[in-house]
């Protein structure tokens, strides 16, 4: 019996010091690291690149999933709906960026898994270009400029263009 009485009281001290950490110190941190500069009152992040969530003027990969969730659709290349979604996806940014859709690189129609990948191929941030300068203002040579900035990447890494630090500085250059 005192053997038993030793064990439940071991077992009651790691309950109890586990709610404190679970339940009191892990969300006091959590909340804590919520109210460094960076990020608003809403939780959106404003001066990260490790999100992206649309773009404000180049445009990220689509998402399979709506925002502020994340997550796949699961849909192989050979599931017909996946076939229709990317066939309606290549028309919509052929259209938005007036060219045919022969020209529209994968990554403006295939959805990040996640839904919040910040990178986009060099190809379709080129492919966007004369349509943020109509939006912007800003010179064609310009904003090739700044996405080959924003570019990075290669030799072991696929080579992307950083679209919130890309968006940012364009927003620097229409500020000057």
């Amino acid at each position: 019996m005192h053997a038993f009485a030793k064990q439940l009281l071991a077992g009651l001290r790691v309950l109890l010091l586990l709610t404190v950490l679970a339940g009191v110190l892990y969300p006091a941190a959590v909340w804590g690291v919520s109210r460094v500069p960076g990020l608003r009152a809403n939780a959106e992040a404003v001066d990260t690149t490790l999100v992206g969530t649309g773009g404000r003027w180049f445009r990220t990969r689509p998402s399979a999933a709506t925002l502020p969730a994340s997550g796949g659709s699961n849909k192989g290349e050979l599931n017909p709906e996946q076939d229709a979604v990317v066939v309606a996806r290549r028309a919509e940014v052929a259209a938005r960026e007036g060219v045919s859709g022969d020209r529209v690189p994968p990554d403006a129609v295939t959805a990040s898994a996640s839904g919040l990948d910040p990178h986009i191929s060099p190809a379709y941030a080129e492919l966007q270009v004369p349509r943020v300068a109509r939006e912007t203002g800003l010179a064609e040579d310009r904003l090739r400029a700044l996405v080959a900035e924003h570019t990075a990447g290669g030799v072991v890494t696929e080579v992307v263009v950083d679209v919130p630090a890309l968006d940012r500085a364009v927003e620097r250059a229409r500020a000057h």
